[in-house]
């Protein structure tokens, strides 16, 4: 299974702040945002991405994450030069899919539950079809909402209901099959001149293949894209880091659990480095090689 992060927003809601650099590379708490969705796709044990960024961006993106090696994966890149919708990242990545299933996590999602890499891998095993995270919220209207069957089936897709039929708002979290490039070539834009990921995912809805998982309680969806929001996230970022005297998407300790790199390779990789955060990754590594 291939991964891809679309990155490629221009950040206008948090402006000035994004002014200087990409939304997806403000902190939150003590590491880039990138790292959250990255973090999720490497414990579902992916480990070919691209990550899809604007122009302007992309080299920061670069200087931060490289090539992937020291993680112990494959990072590629590729530009949204225009902004044309999350569906989009399909046509971009259609080589890099290679008709592969593919999953696809927006850069500003962040999740966090016990039993995350579990429910990920569970994920991964989609063979064809498409398999969409859902969370429960109080103010479903803002979101695109699914409404669902007892064996989890999705049966409708209402983008910002007026008068929403669940209160499970579907996150930037998504799973495809192999034929997903091939159906978003056959979506028309949207009013707003965009590719819409609503009406990809009513595609699968349509043939009967169009599955949910939900995340229930325990678990943690942030979507860091407005200034509250991203307050909110590194406020819990930093509780649950405290409470658990663990870190939430720390790369180095997730490659080395997930057997993509040892330690003593993690070890010489971040040699170099000097702060609270690499001092936390070689306690881990101390650990993780007794």
């Amino acid at each position: 299974m291939k991964g891809i992060i679309l990155a490629a927003g221009n950040g206008t809601r948090l402006h000035p702040a994004s002014h200087p650099i990409s939304k997806i590379l403000l902190p939150v708490y003590d590491k880039p945002m990138i790292y959250y969705p990255l973090s999720t796709l490497m414990l579902a044990g992916i480990k070919d991405i691209m990550i899809i960024t604007n122009k302007k961006d992309q080299e920061n993106f670069i200087r931060t994450l490289g090539d992937g090696s020291g993680f112990g994966i494959k990072i590629s890149y590729a530009v949204q030069s225009i902004q044309r919708g999350i569906a989009d990242a399909f046509i971009i990545a259609e080589d890099f899919i290679a008709g592969d299933n593919v999953v696809l996590i927006l850069g500003d999602n962040i999740f966090h539950g016990k039993g995350m890499k579990e429910l990920m891998e569970e994920a991964a095993k989609i063979k064809s079809g498409a398999k969409v995270f859902v969370h429960k919220v109080h103010d479903p209207e803002r979101f695109g909402v699914a409404e669902l069957d007892k064996n989890g089936n999705v049966i409708s897709l209402e983008e910002k209901p007026k008068k929403p039929r669940s209160n499970y708002a579907v996150t930037g979290l998504y799973f495809y099959g192999g034929d997903v490039c091939g159906l978003v070539k056959g979506l028309k834009l949207s009013e707003r001149g965009e590719l819409e990921i609503t009406d990809l995912n009513r595609m699968y809805l349509a043939q009967g293949s169009l599955k949910a998982c939900v995340m229930k309680n325990g678990y943690r969806w942030m979507d860091a894209g407005t200034f509250d929001s991203l307050h909110d996230a590194q406020t819990a970022i930093r509780d649950i880091q405290k409470k658990e005297g663990k870190k939430v998407a720390c790369l180095e300790e997730i490659a080395i659990e997930q057997g993509f790199v040892t330690t003593s390779e993690m070890r010489e990789t971040i040699k170099n480095e000097s702060s609270e955060y690499y001092e936390y990754v070689r306690k881990r590594i101390d650990e993780l090689s007794q």
